[in-house]
């Protein structure tokens, strides 16, 4: 499942021949860290167009890509930014957010769309552009004393047969989206990003044996960097290593 993309949602009027697409409104993340002890949180957007205003409309999907109405919504769910102007979308929890899970991690999806002015002119191909990003409602009860990579270091993986079970004992959403055996050896390409759920194991996609005794798992943090993890195997169960300077 894609971390982080953007598509082209409608075409009107055909061309023979269509620009390249370039997003106008941006926003200032790559995934959204929803902290349970508080009622409202702000993400940032801007339109990089100088020249013409934009609609920024925005929502939320579950995990099935189906629009919530709760139990977080999106203020305002439309709204217009002048060119090269900045503005705020804010995020609020409804009462039933307390239905949801206190001992681990719910995700949910935020998208922004922006709609372009309509064009004054003849045979022009308009698009929007959607950008789609994983939120990731954290219980005040499950919130980190340092931060999460530390936590992450529980990760564990378990052989079995000819793949690696990876173990998430963890509270939180586990983002794997490369495997090797180094450090410094590129990913295998035929490896596919996963997110393994709180409290919950999966089966790497990948042969064990490409990844030698000591696999090497590059995941996404809170902030959208990409740290490593080596691990050091022993018969059949691994364990992540000591820092050395790699979980950067």
């Amino acid at each position: 499942m894609p971390f982080y993309k953007r598509k082209i949602l409608v075409a009107i009027i055909s061309l023979a021949t269509a620009q390249q697409a370039i997003s106008a409104v941006a926003l200032d993340r790559t995934r959204i860290i929803y902290d349970g002890g508080q009622k409202t949180i702000s993400i940032n957007i801007s339109n990089q167009n100088k020249e013409l205003p934009f609609l920024a409309q925005s929502w939320l999907e579950n995990e099935q890509g189906e629009k919530i109405k709760g139990p977080i919504m999106s203020l305002p769910p439309i709204q217009r930014v002048e060119p090269g102007a900045k503005s705020m979308i804010k995020l609020q929890t409804l009462p039933d957010v307390r239905n949801l899970p206190q001992d681990r991690e719910s995700v949910y999806y935020f998208n922004l769309r922006e709609i372009p002015p309509r064009s004054d002119k003849a045979n022009v191909l308009q698009i929007a552009l959607q950008t789609r990003v994983k939120l990731f409602y954290r219980p005040e009860a499950i919130r980190p004393k340092t931060n999460v990579d530390d936590v992450f270091e529980k990760i564990t993986l378990t052989r079995q047969g000819e793949a690696y079970q990876i173990n998430n004992d963890t509270p939180y959403y586990f983002t794997v989206i490369n495997a090797s055996s180094s450090k410094t050896t590129e990913g295998n390409p035929k490896f596919t990003a996963q997110m393994i759920k709180p409290l919950t194991h999966s089966r790497l996609n990948i042969d064990a044996a490409s990844l030698g005794a000591h696999p090497v798992l590059t995941y996404i943090n809170d902030f959208g960097a990409r740290p490593m993890f080596m691990f050091n195997c022993v018969a059949n169960e691994c364990h992540v290593m000591p820092d050395d300077g790699s979980k950067k």
